[in-house]
């Protein structure tokens, strides 16, 4: 495949193309479409990058990361995930997406199959065919629980590796144990990996987490993806990780000499100060976000002609109104004659079509705005 073949493969993400018409519309809008925290960086992760950056700590790292962020990552996979890594598993990388990324040209040989339980982040579908190769979504019906009968029906000799992301985005679930584990079992059956995308894991608000790759007794297969950005309001820091066998992440390592090289010094001290130190501000934006769901579910769920499965993790909620199919124009009929922005459904895939998505991750009075003006146009 040629190059410019490869480069234009990838649709443009639905939530961008609103995000987009949002600013051009401008004025007094709700905006509720992109899944980033309206919480600041905690302090002393800050001030440990100031810190890093005035000591003259901006030079390259290792292509792996520091070595102390990449012990913290394992401390924090064990403490609030039950995952058993060393730090020689773990890969720093710039940002979750980049960890995505590398875990699929890892693992995707070109012609694999990715399996993408749907509705699903679109980013899933563009990183296999980057890989060459080919993503194929699994629908998963209403309410969006996993159904791993599904997904083990489709696994076949082509099986390259299975997507699992639990929080969901976009749906807010939080996937069940025994669902996962038949999936993961399976998927080691057919000689395929599990990519499992816990980048809301910190963010569950029913029961505590559980990684992965600690339901099964054999997790070789399993490639974890995690990051700073939504557990600790980091997005701007670009800093994320892979953690799996050190086989693979040796691999990955090697293809990111290539590609970023390493994470930002200074982001890397950022990211070891959020994880070592003081968790009060984590801990107080995590029960804003409890709060915010709980208001947010209520409100959903007494609107008429509307369902939404109750979120379970994360911060979105994935809205189902009666009587459309074409989300991408019901969305931007949002946008210019209500003045609340949501991501059209169908850029989740198919299963996704005539739904929207609501990102509470805003302040409660812009919440109640924006549902009362939700609530009036639908």
């Amino acid at each position: 495949m040629r190059p410019t073949d490869r480069v234009r493969i990838p649709d443009r993400s639905s939530i961008r193309v609103l995000f987009d018409l949002a600013e051009e519309v401008g004025g007094d809008l709700v905006r509720l479409e992109v899944g980033e925290p309206d919480f600041d960086t905690p302090a002393h992760a800050t001030e440990a990058a100031f810190a890093a950056a005035e000591r003259g700590e901006t030079d390259y790292t290792t292509n792996a990361g520091l070595p102390e962020l990449r012990e913290a990552i394992a401390d924090t996979l064990a403490r609030e995930y039950d995952l058993s890594y060393e730090p020689d598993d773990v890969l720093v990388t710039t940002g979750g997406m980049e960890a995505l990324h590398l875990a699929a040209l890892c693992v995707l040989a070109p012609g694999d199959e990715l399996l993408i339980p749907s509705p699903g982040w679109p980013n899933y579908w563009t990183q296999a065919r980057l890989a060459d190769a080919t993503p194929v979504e699994v629908p998963m019906p209403y309410p969006y629980d996993l159904d791993p009968d599904r997904l083990i029906e489709r696994m076949g000799p082509d099986t390259g590796a299975v997507v699992l992301c639990s929080p969901s985005n976009p749906t807010g679930r939080v996937f069940d144990d025994d669902a996962v584990r038949a999936v993961v079992e399976a998927a080691r059956d057919h000689d395929a990996y599990v990519i499992a995308d816990e980048v809301y894991g910190a963010l569950t608000y029913d029961r505590d987490p559980v990684g992965t790759a600690a339901l099964v007794d054999q997790s070789d297969h399993v490639l974890t993806v995690g990051s700073c950005s939504k557990s600790h309001a980091m997005t701007g820091w670009r800093v994320g990780w892979l953690a799996a066998k050190s086989s693979v992440v040796d691999e990955a390592t090697k293809i990111r000499e290539s590609t970023t090289a390493c994470t930002s010094t200074p982001a890397q001290h950022a990211a070891i100060a959020a994880l070592t130190g003081p968790q009060e501000p984590v801990a107080e934006m995590q029960a804003a976000f409890a709060r915010r769901r709980d208001y947010v579910a209520d409100r959903l769920a007494a609107m008429d002609g509307v369902a939404a499965p109750r979120p379970e993790g994360a911060f979105y909620a994935f809205l189902d109104p009666e009587g459309y199919d074409d989300s991408m124009a019901l969305a931007k009929r949002l946008v210019r004659e209500a003045g609340v922005v949501l991501a059209p459904g169908s850029g989740f895939g198919d299963a996704g079509a005539g739904k929207l998505r609501l990102s509470f991750a805003n302040s409660m009075d812009r919440l109640e705005e924006g549902l009362d003006r939700l609530e009036a146009a639908l």
